[in-house]
């Protein structure tokens, strides 16, 4: 049986191709590529946040764009009319975004499946009407314009490549926290609801707090990505963030593999530079991003990747892990390559 890479060639070329990445401005000159591979990050960003509802906990939500709505307009306001730098405005986002997840969480959290999907559907509408009307505050249809470009501690903000960079370090960000909550106590907590909630309760699982936390921590992380998103295009209005938004970042997620982070990022980039690929065939283009979709979960319903993690990618192993293999040699009674070692060092 042949073998694949080895995990040292594996990690030097996942090394050149994070340089690559970080270094992307710098080599690439035409600055609509630039803004496309922002656009790429930004919605890796919020196809991650999403997964944590979606992927970890198996709760399907139709509402992301209302929290990435309330996060852009939070952060808008707060700098047009009081004059705010972006980090202080970033951080009320997050909290007003979390704060709305809270409020929506528990009393939808009680439901599930196609229940829960209906309820945050008709949550991003309500938002989205609220920013329509509300015309003292949001502007309405007129939308809010001339919004600063962003000052991150002392570092000003104005070509393509630095709006890149800074989308970069909010999506790390994002993946530091997704990947330690899913490695944590806490994340085994929530995606044993996603596979069993009367098993999970039965253990002792508090289903409806870790239903609630991971909703709110899902919606904070959007905020966040709102705010940027406000900042980045200095223009928003009230269609940026209806029913259409929550279905691409939803069918970004479902691409790339529900559960993965590195499916979420796969996921986000594919579908945001389609549109981009096709803009020649407009009227075919909706067509096509369809017709991929359903082929994938015709022939791929786990996504591209599905549960697939970093260190899988990497062919890095934890030091005891038992295999597949391994597990099977327990069932039939043979040693694993464990034992043989535990039994040589007692010799």
């Amino acid at each position: 049986m042949k073998k694949g890479l080895s995990p040292k060639i594996r990690i030097a070329l996942f090394v050149i191709f994070l340089i690559l990445v970080a270094t992307l401005p710098l080599y690439l000159k035409n600055q609509y590529f630039v803004r496309v591979a922002t656009l790429c990050v930004m919605y890796s960003a919020l196809a991650l946040s999403l997964n944590l509802i979606t992927g970890f906990m198996g709760q399907v939500s139709l509402g992301h764009a209302a929290f990435m709505g309330i996060g852009a307009y939070t952060s808008a306001i707060l700098s047009d009319r009081f004059g705010w730098s972006f980090v202080p405005t970033m951080l009320c986002a997050v909290l007003i975004a979390a704060a709305f997840g809270i409020i929506l969480g528990i009393p939808a959290l009680k439901l599930s499946g196609s229940y829960l999907a209906i309820v945050t559907l008709g949550f991003c509408e309500v938002v989205r009407l609220t920013e329509l009307n509300w015309m003292s505050l949001t502007r309405g249809p007129m939308g809010m314009t001339g919004i600063k470009k962003p000052l991150v501690l002392g570092w000003q903000i104005k070509t393509n490549g630095d709006y890149y960079w800074l989308a970069l370090i909010l999506m790390l960000i994002i993946i530091f926290f997704v990947i330690n909550i899913s490695n944590s106590h806490v994340g085994r907590a929530i995606m044993s609801v996603r596979e069993d909630e009367i098993a999970a309760s039965a253990m002792g699982v508090n289903i409806r707090y870790y239903k609630v936390m991971t909703f709110t921590i899902s919606a904070a992380l959007c905020g966040m990505m709102g705010a940027f998103y406000a900042h980045y295009m200095r223009f928003i209005d009230p269609s940026a963030f209806n029913f259409e938004q929550s279905t691409s970042i939803l069918s970004m997620v479902i691409l790339g593999g529900l559960g993965g982070v590195p499916g979420s990022i796969l996921g986000a980039v594919i579908l945001s530079i389609l549109p981009e690929a096709l803009r020649d065939l407009a009227a075919l283009r909706m067509l096509i991003y369809g017709l991929i979709i359903a082929v994938m979960m015709i022939f791929r319903p786990q996504g591209i990747l599905g549960r697939t993690t970093f260190s899988q990618i990497l062919g890095i192993k934890k030091k005891y892990a038992v295999t597949p293999e391994e597990a099977a040699a327990l069932l039939d009674g043979e040693e694993t390559p464990y034992e043989e070692l535990k039994k040589e060092e007692q010799a």
